[in-house]
């Protein structure tokens, strides 16, 4: 799975929440709840917030569904 992940992220260490959002990847708002629920590490450079490459895709695969496997977390 990380493979295809790989390729759809662009290539780059740290992204802005801005750059996210562009990529369709989380909107802004989402992306702030998970950062306070502490389930996305980010960086902070002065007052902005960035999230690296590797957690968007560890993100990503943590909460990918496969097409086989059970239903039960949708509901």
């Amino acid at each position: 799975m990380f493979e295809k992940y790989d390729m759809l992220i662009p290539q780059g260490v740290i992204f802005n929440l801005k750059e996210i959002e562009e990529m369709k990847i989380l909107k802004t708002d989402m992306a702030k709840k998970l950062i306070y629920n502490n389930e996305l590490e980010v960086v902070k450079i002065g007052k902005k917030i960035h999230i690296s490459r590797t957690e968007l895709i560890k993100f990503l695969i943590a909460n990918t569904i496969g097409a086989n496997e059970s239903k039960e977390g949708l509901e």
